[in-house]
């Protein structure tokens, strides 16, 4: 059986390199927005505008490669079958929790 690819922008108003710092200031808290607990997350920039994460929990594996633009960060998250059926409930989960992670709290 093989995976569901899923599609998700989260806008943003940080900038290209303002999105790419948040992201690596904050993907370490990752696991604590993970249902299940006891998430295991890995990380890696294969080059400067592009992030792979590698998520484990619940005995389910998720992929995702994530594409840091100038005004949306596009994430590609590749679903296995188990979780494909929730895929809607998990794109809305990504793109609130990609807002949030993303907001621009400096007023402007």
């Amino acid at each position: 059986m093989s995976t569901q690819p899923v599609t998700i922008d989260v806008p943003h108003r940080l900038g290209r390199a303002g999105a790419r710092e948040r992201l690596k200031s904050r993907i370490g808290d990752l696991d604590k927005h993970i249902p299940g607990g006891m998430a295991q997350v890995r990380s890696s920039w294969p080059n400067e505008d592009e992030m792979v994460l590698d998520v484990t929990a619940m005995a389910q594996h998720v992929t995702a490669h994530l594409e840091v633009r100038d005004t949306i960060v596009r994430v590609h998250v590749m679903l296995p079958p188990m979780l494909a059926f929730f895929s809607g409930m998990i794109s809305a989960a990504v793109r609130e929790g990609g807002e949030r992670m993303l907001e621009d709290k400096s007023g402007n």
